[in-house]
């Protein structure tokens, strides 16, 4: 990276937050306006910055002048209770001078924007659900003069609107202010339906569309969009991704394909064209993620970014990226809407980024390519009973923001030891480029099942023509063996072993040979209570357990001490007919758990669209394990989007290395820096409150081993420096 020796390295100590305003809950809450509420240029109204997903600010007092002298300004600490299994991941919102942001267990609350202090907070009630739920981001519907602004905002399978004043339920919306997701779909049992939103929905005129996050197993429910009417909570119209029979579509599925198949699901967010009335959603793939023998065909509309008509939710145009997807290549984030400036004419487009390190663009109106597709072959044996597509599309002209291939010569040669032992299991793994078939033996996927792009999404500066996009570059092995992939056998002792302890010890249990050992024969070389703790804490090089639960943990140890002493097979002989899931979202690392290919592992790009071509590209973060070792500069995996500003910066955070980083969005050349109490793996907010500008991030840690916390950083310039 360049421009190290020029950054300041602010370290946040409890000396300086109590000196900067700490997020102060003392004195009366200031009035927050009964009518509609209007928008200024300064503030962050809609998540990702605006209903386009720019991750753009058209402020500029904090420039490239004067960010080495940011500093904290307050600090919010939004939940004491960031335990296990929790993460804070949410782009606030800021409207009129108050901030509205979600904290870990999903309380809603609402602060002075310039000060950090608490006016408001609503406890969500939890109801069990079965699925994970971040909290991305909120909606706020600033009133129509008949009906008062609100926050929209979803919970495990409830979606409740809050009046913005007190943060109570509105008890006129839905069912005493809230909206049960399960409830809606004409040919589905409510009672069967997993289903919640870890992103939140996109506003258009007094409408809220809404997709959700279901199980990624066989019996999910399906992904169906729908509409909700933000004054009464009434559903307004359904679309359905999984197409009923007689529906547009029908013919790239098997027949009743809602009753056997799920996904296809919009988890990541929309973008809404207000002039032309139009939603744009991207959505995930069909269930089971890695094997599809009970869903023949393409799968239109999983994978596919879809263009409907946002006041009946009627089909407008629709591109598939991913046939049949067997690698879970969902569509990770909301499309940016953008205007290309191309050979003198201006287009209308909408630019989705993709978990292979690619940019679709189309043109907004009528969903055709803007630059041209090419076919790639889908290489590998397909599993017995699989119906695995011939090619997948990808863009022509436009360049990858990832490296695409994963070759011995791109394996990590750090140390003598780590150079063998990649070598080795890269040499049993099947591998013919980006999309090769699952498989029994293991797959290399590259770039991983992680991303290329995540769900921060990528931010457009249309002034530049330029698209800024952080990506990971770690590979991943997809390891196929016999068993039905549902949510009950994931909780059994054989599948919990797959889940948590494959990917090192191998589906056979016998490791690697060189570093990892054998567990055949465990009962006979120690008790099971030491089995359990090395498992849960780590010892060596092993590391601490990051997957399973407890209970998942001793399933483990019941498998290891009363499986047979001999390697189970992949396949067994007698079964006639095939189900396949995957032995866990397996990383392929080296011995000490870094990931086997050559750095970067992490990257932020900038790319000139109107000139199909790279700016820049570089290094982003690094893994505290890493630089324990002495390596710095290698970058790491990532989660959460930039944000870009018209003074000429690029703010983001993402990193397990607890950074939050500033860049010259023209050059990349890192111009500040400083440490955060845990890393932020959310999308920075850049507004203005009381006459001056902030950039927000939240803190939340717990991933990729990183402590949970639950802290909200607000930074400013100090009131003597000038613009």
């Amino acid at each position: 990276m360049t421009g190290i020796s020029c950054c300041r390295l602010f370290v946040i100590s409890g000396a300086m937050l109590l000196a900067a305003a700490c997020g102060d809950r003392s004195g009366q809450p200031q009035t927050i306006p009964e009518a509609s509420l209007a928008v200024d240029k300064g503030d962050w109204a809609s998540y990702l910055g605006d209903q386009n997903a720019s991750h753009y600010s058209p402020l500029s007092e904090i420039n490239r002048n004067n960010v080495t002298r940011l500093e904290p300004a307050w600090r919010y600490s939004s939940d004491a209770s960031s335990g296990d299994g929790l993460q804070l991941q949410t782009n606030p919102l800021i409207v009129d001078g108050v901030l509205y942001g979600l904290t870990p267990e999903l309380a809603v609350f609402a602060l002075d924007a310039a000060t950090g202090r608490e006016l408001w907070t609503f406890k969500t009630p939890r109801a069990l659900s079965l699925l994970p739920n971040p909290g991305r981001g909120l909606a706020l519907w600033l009133g129509n003069g008949a009906a008062r602004p609100r926050l929209l905002v979803t919970a495990d399978y409830y979606l409740y609107a809050l009046d913005v004043r007190t943060g109570e339920r509105i008890t006129t919306f839905g069912d005493d202010g809230r909206v049960d997701l399960r409830e809606g779909f004409s040919d589905i049992d409510p009672k069967s339906i997993t289903v919640n939103a870890t992103s939140p929905g996109a506003l258009y005129e007094d409408k809220l569309i809404l997709g959700s996050r279901v199980s990624e197993f066989g019996g999910a429910s399906p992904g169906d969009i729908r509409a909700y009417n933000v004054v009464t909570g009434e559903q307004e119209w359904l679309f359905r991704t999984i197409p009923a029979n007689g529906e547009a579509g029908e013919d790239t599925w098997p027949p009743d394909a809602r009753k056997t198949s799920g996904g296809a699901n919009s988890w990541a967010g929309m973008t809404v064209d207000t002039q032309r009335g139009l939603v744009f959603a991207p959505t995930g793939s069909a269930t089971f993620d890695f094997y599809g023998g009970d869903r023949e065909g393409d799968n239109i509309y999983a994978n596919t970014l879809l263009a409907l008509d946002a006041t009946t939710g009627e089909r407008v145009w629709h591109q598939q990226l991913v046939r049949h997807d067997l690698w879970d290549r969902d569509l990770p984030a909301p499309p940016n809407l953008i205007t290309l400036e191309l050979k003198g004419r201006k287009v209308e487009a909408v630019a989705q980024v993709t978990k292979t390190g690619h940019v679709f663009v189309f043109e907004r109106k009528t969903g055709e390519p803007v630059f041209p597709l090419k076919e790639v072959i889908v290489g590998g044996k397909a599993l017995p009973g699989e119906y695995a597509p011939a090619t997948q599309p990808l863009p022509d002209l436009l360049p990858p923001f990832t490296r695409q291939t994963l070759g011995p010569e791109d394996l990590s040669t750090r140390t003598p030891l780590v150079a063998e032992v990649v070598r080795r299991k890269y040499e049993r793994l099947a591998y013919e480029g980006l999309y090769t078939l699952p498989s029994l033996e293991g797959t290399l996927v590259y770039p991983g099942i992680d991303g290329g792009a995540e769900w921060g999404g990528a931010a457009w500066d249309e002034h530049s023509q330029t698209l800024f996009i952080n990506a990971n570059e770690v590979p991943y092995v997809i390891q196929m063996v016999a068993g039905a992939a549902t949510e009950d056998a994931v909780k059994t002792p054989r599948v919990a072993y797959l889940m948590g302890c494959s990917g090192c010890h191998g589906v056979d249990r016998q490791g690697d040979g060189l570093t990892v050992p054998s567990l055949i024969g465990l009962s006979g070389r120690m008790g099971p209570l030491q089995a359990y703790r090395i498992a849960r804490d780590g010892r060596g090089r092993m590391p601490a357990n990051e997957i399973l639960p407890w209970y998942g943990l001793a399933a483990v140890i019941a498998y290891l001490y009363l499986a047979d002493d001999e390697p189970e097979p992949a396949v067994r002989p007698e079964q006639d007919s095939f189900e396949f899931l995957n032995a866990g979202w397996q990383k392929f690392v080296d011995p000490d758990g870094l990931p086997a290919s050559k750095p970067p592992w992490g990257t932020l790009t900038a790319i000139d669209l109107a000139n199909a071509s790279i700016k820049w590209r570089l290094p982003l973060g690094d893994y505290p394990k890493a630089l324990t070792m002495g390596y710095q500069g290698l970058g790491s995996e990532n989660y959460g989007g930039p944000v870009v500003t018209a003074g000429g910066l690029l703010f983001i955070g993402a990193t397990p290395d607890s950074k939050f980083r500033a860049f010259d969005s023209d050059s990349g050349e890192l111009l500040w820096e400083t440490l955060l109490p845990a890393p932020a793996f959310a999308t920075p907010a850049v507004y203005r409150a009381g006459g001056k500008q902030y950039v927000v991030i939240a803190a939340g840690g717990g991933k990729l081993g990183q402590a949970p916390a639950a802290e909200y950083i607000a930074f400013a310039l100090p009131d003597t420096v000038e613009p």
